[in-house]
């Protein structure tokens, strides 16, 4: 994604004083979707989607959850104006820059979201809405959001161990594979976070994103859900499923809901045996040069139908056999 002027840099009063105003508009908006007890889709400016669920305001603890508002000055100076140099990652809508708060002498991780299409637009929205109603252990942390003119950012505290997917595929030689014991803790953190937006949140949430590039590790592998932007409120009263159009990642989407479009917790389940799948094998979950093994669930099941005719490959037995015994095993 190209880097945009920065605006207000400009010596334009007027232009700034609009952009000022927008960016009030967008955050009344915002503020206001977080604690009307009225639907979520409410008044809103030009150009903001919003996501087709309500909730009550009397359910939710909104005391500590307060996004901060930044200006695009200011996250402009904290990554350095989006230097190459400050580039952490490339995500579905949007690019992710470290940076540093001067107000708040804190590393971040700033994403800059692709605004061209509705999607990028919706994408914020939600991460705004959700994160700031939710509140776990095993789920990033939103520290604040910028919208500002066309700019769409959004501001979560560091994770200096980087993706779980870093940490899986492709791992530079200078450092270890994750032993077993740290596999069992990301996944047990991981599940964990699952059951937070299934059962404790209120209303329920159905994440519909769940892979290894998501899963952020903070200190002591500590793992963290991230990029809630295809997240869904889950179905209420008498509904067990929610109509949707059918988004997620190749390899980890229930194939269920990949044909019906019915959104259930139970995909998220489905995703999660995926991504315990791609811990203990080291395989990728949808990989272009594996040939006829592109996707993991089905060269597993080729495996266990294989083995239970007594041909089973033994060299894919000994791979689930190393990584229970050696900690620095490389795939």
């Amino acid at each position: 994604m190209g880097h945009c002027p920065c605006f207000g840099f400009r010596k334009k009063a007027n232009r700034g004083e609009k952009l000022k105003f927008q960016q009030e508009e967008h955050s009344k908006v915002i503020e206001k979707k977080l604690h009307s007890p009225h639907n979520v889709s409410a008044e809103k400016p030009s150009g903001l989607l919003t996501p087709e669920a309500t909730f009550a305001t009397k359910e939710i603890d909104h005391s500590n959850n307060k996004a901060h508002i930044f200006t695009f000055r200011e996250l402009a100076t904290a990554t350095k104006n989006f230097r190459d140099e400050t580039f952490i990652g490339q995500g579905g809508f949007g690019t992710v820059y470290k940076g540093k708060l001067g107000k708040l002498n804190q590393v971040v991780a700033v994403k800059r979201l692709d605004t061209s299409g509705a999607q990028g637009e919706k994408e914020f929205l939600v991460e705004v809405l959700m994160l700031s109603l939710l509140r776990h252990p095993n789920l990033v942390n939103l520290i604040g959001y910028c919208a500002e003119g066309d700019q769409r950012l959004l501001v979560y505290d560091y994770m200096p161990m980087g993706s779980l997917e870093s940490r899986l595929h492709d791992l530079p030689h200078d450092k270890e594979a994750l032993d077993w014991n740290t596999r069992m803790k990301i996944a047990t953190g991981a599940a964990k976070g699952i059951n937070y937006l299934h059962n404790e949140a209120k209303p329920s949430v159905i994440y519909r994103d769940l892979k290894s590039s998501n899963i952020l590790l903070d200190k002591g592998f500590v793992p963290k859900l991230s990029d809630f932007g295809l997240a869904k409120f889950g179905p209420t009263g008498d509904q067990s499923y929610v109509d949707t159009r059918v988004m997620g990642t190749h390899g980890y989407c229930a194939p269920e809901y990949a044909t019906s479009g019915k959104l259930t917790r139970r995909s998220d389940i489905y995703s999660f045996g995926v991504l315990l799948l791609e811990l203990i094998t080291g395989r990728r979950a949808y990989d272009e040069n594996r040939g006829h093994d592109k996707h993991l669930v089905d060269w597993r099941r080729a495996t266990s139908t294989a083995g239970r005719g007594g041909h089973s490959d033994r060299s894919r037995f000994l791979v689930f056999q190393a990584i229970r015994s050696e900690s620095t095993y490389r795939f």
